[in-house]
């Protein structure tokens, strides 16, 4: 799917098919349904639904690595660094810890973090006058939680979002994927050097979150790049 984003300046943008309105779009959280989520009260809003991931421009060239975050993202690093990654016998290229782009999704997901606990906030944020919650995606009944609300009895469940540190029952992430050896005869041989042509990504040979998942696309089921019953076949054979 072509993705259009014209961007008009920070903050500003036109757009097909992308993130703005929907749920990672944080300056305006489900608009599309009418909604708009609790802006500085549950989370602080910088003005930006780019800034929750990506450097500020006015920030170019600086290393959020040095400042405690994910190096090459906007995020601070997750609060734990274990990690329960799926495991087998037959399972190629084992890691021991993610990769910097699927922590960046994981310091959200794993919901031990607040979701706007960013390294760099824009020019002329003040931190004197921000007297947001700063909730966690968590399902715990505490107050810096979503679960405090969105425990399925006064709001939908946030389960399927709060991920944790437990992975053991996730697809694998972070190895480098096994059809570029060409020692596994199970899997596919990318298309190119990024991936597959049908939009299944991977960065720097490795199969990582956002290989399966696009998150500047709301307008696909669960943010998968294919139908499910495609997915699979893209890299596996059988």
């Amino acid at each position: 799917m072509l993705v259009l984003l014209v961007a008009l300046s920070w903050g500003t943008a036109i757009s097909a098919g992308t993130l703005l309105g929907s749920k990672h779009d944080f300056t305006g959280l489900n608009k599309r349904t009418g909604v708009v989520a609790m802006p500085t009260v549950a989370f602080s809003d910088y003005g930006s639904p780019c800034v929750y991931c990506h450097i500020p421009p006015d920030r170019e060239g600086k290393d959020s690595g040095e400042k405690g975050g994910i190096t090459g993202w906007n995020r601070n690093r997750p609060a734990t660094d274990t990690y329960d990654l799926y495991d087998s016998r037959t399972l190629d290229n084992k890691v021991r810890t993610p990769s910097p782009i699927s922590l960046l999704c994981l310091s959200c997901h794993d919901g031990t973090m607040a979701v706007d606990m960013t390294v760099f906030r824009p020019n002329g944020w003040r931190n004197s006058e921000d007297a947001a919650i700063h909730l966690r995606i968590n399902g715990a009944n505490d107050l810096m939680s979503c679960g405090k609300c969105h425990n399925g009895k006064v709001a939908h469940s946030i389960a399927i979002k709060h991920i944790g540190q437990d992975l053991t029952n996730d697809h694998p992430i972070s190895m480098t994927y096994a059809g570029i050896t060409h020692k596994d005869p199970d899997f596919r041989q990318p298309d190119g050097p990024y991936g597959f042509d049908n939009g299944v990504k991977l960065y720097d040979n490795r199969v990582e979150c956002a290989t399966c998942h696009n998150v500047h696309n709301p307008d696909i089921t669960l943010l998968l790049r294919e139908p499910a019953d495609k997915l699979c076949e893209t890299c596996h054979i059988k």
